[in-house]
């Protein structure tokens, strides 16, 4: 835990009593505030209780005598409409922050030069903050990983010289974290995303914006109009702005040519690393991942060599494009996160030749958009609700059957897999669906899948799954 000692002595107001607001509720208190605690859910506002937490109602509260309101980042904070506790430290007029921004202002105290990465953006937050926190601790570096993945930040270690902190930043996070300043801030993309929380994607893109604009350094994926814009506008501000590109080779900044990764500096460009035969970083979004990870830790300080290291032992993240198995030329690809049809296009444009299981609770669209990756797939396997509908839209674009579940597509897809003779072939749960249908939720599903894979004679399981 990190105690939040800069708030010792004040009185702080909290709402959101999940896992991370309990947590922030106890560093609180650890640093010495006085916390008053509040949920919409009786539930929450027991188990905070429970754990010494003072808890009542914020609306009867006395709010003048409130330093700081800290909100749960999954509570409206502009859009649709304020929440009601917004409004009251609105009148009162009380800072609203959040978790991060404790964070933040406990390590400027304790220990300000603490490397500190952090990463946002639209797509890729997840996989790229672990992966960092991986060729981190790969290369010898104490380090903490936590915020919108894994551990809340407050739960981490408390700040010290040598520890590296790798925090994953949603939008809602960044919008509680006015003083943010990582040594290495990163955006990676942007698309339109969570509009119903930020009212348009200028609002959406702002937010993003505050991450790399308060950092050290700027590091920001130039492959769409608006981080590119970003970037332009960040170095003529002053800032130190690093560009990453997976599509093209830049002037200045790091890209992607094939596998290799390329730093193109004062007119001269040199190979700094490369993805070649990592299976864990296969495709052109994961060159993007790759491309960040690389810019931010050379500026804290490893070199190449260790980096290379890190990015080919990377076992990737359950559940996204997640080598399970392998049986001869047949390799088994758990990606249940890819919960709609922009979430699969990555898994379905890194394989050539594929047996695609696919389907669930279908989202608007269906999987009309994928339809440029029909010519790789070998046969596809649809389960679900959305099964009828995926038929539908394959018609005579690749061969299907409409397995009904989960097992019996893994089992089907497997035996025609392995008569094929030839180059690599995916077995690829990738099913532009909601799992919501047939299992609890997409973790539920890709375990259900990796236990399918690995059940098969003769299946030797990656990653020790």
């Amino acid at each position: 835990m990190i105690p939040a000692t800069t708030f010792a002595g004040k009185r702080v107001s909290l709402f959101g009593l999940g896992g991370s607001g309990i947590a922030t509720a106890l560093a609180l208190k650890a640093g010495g505030a006085d916390v008053l605690a509040w949920d919409d859910n009786p539930d929450s506002v027991a188990k905070a209780a429970s754990q010494g937490i003072a808890t009542a109602d914020l609306r009867e509260a006395g709010w003048s005598g409130f330093s700081s309101f800290v909100l749960s980042p999954g509570v409206p904070l502009t859009h649709p409409k304020p929440h009601w506790t917004v409004d009251l430290a609105h009148q009162a007029g009380v800072e609203i922050i959040g978790d991060v921004e404790l964070f933040v202002r406990e390590r400027a105290k304790q220990s300000p030069d603490a490397p500190f990465i952090a990463i946002t953006g639209t797509n890729g937050k997840s996989t790229t903050t672990a992966l960092i926190a991986h060729v981190l601790k790969s290369a010898g570096r104490d380090t903490q990983m936590g915020g919108n993945i894994g551990r809340a930040v407050m739960t981490l270690d408390p700040p010290a010289p040598e520890r590296h902190y790798v925090v994953e930043c949603s939008s809602y996070q960044i919008d509680l974290a006015p003083s943010l300043d990582p040594t290495a801030g990163i955006l990676l993309n942007l698309t339109p995303d969570h509009l119903d929380r930020h009212g348009s994607m200028e609002h959406y893109a702002a937010i993003k914006e505050r991450l790399v604009a308060g950092s050290r350094t700027a590091i920001v994926g130039v492959d769409d109009d608006w981080c590119a814009k970003i970037a332009d506008r960040l170095e003529r501000a002053g800032s130190d702005v690093v560009r990453i590109s997976k599509r093209r080779a830049l002037a200045d900044g790091y890209f992607a040519d094939g596998a290799n990764l390329m730093e193109a500096a004062g007119g001269r460009v040199s190979r700094v690393a490369s993805l070649d035969s990592i299976g864990s970083l296969r495709g052109q979004h994961n060159a993007q991942n790759a491309l960040a990870a690389l810019a931010a830790c050379l500026k804290v300080g490893l070199s190449a060599a260790e980096i290379q290291s890190g990015l080919q032992s990377f076992p990737g993240l359950a559940h996204r494009m997640e080598q399970v198995g392998r049986k001869g030329h047949v390799l088994f690809i758990n990606d249940s996160k890819a919960t709609n049809a922009d979430a699969a296009a990555p898994a379905l444009s890194s394989f050539e030749r594929i047996y695609w299981i696919a389907g669930g609770l279908a989202k608007e669209g269906g999987i009309e958009p994928l339809r440029d990756y029909f010519p790789r797939i070998a046969k596809a396997y649809l389960i679900g609700e959305a099964a009828p509908a995926f038929a539908a839209t394959l018609g005579e674009a690749a061969p299907y059957e409409i397995a009904g579940t989960l097992a019996a597509a893994v089992e089907h897809a497997a035996a025609d897999a392995a008569r094929e003779t030839g180059s690599e072939a995916a077995v690829l749960l990738s099913p532009a669906c909601a799992s919501f249908d047939q299992f609890k939720n997409f973790e539920v599903r890709g375990e259900a899948f990796r236990q399918a894979a690995n059940a098969i004679e003769g299946v030797e399981p990656i990653g020790g799954n």
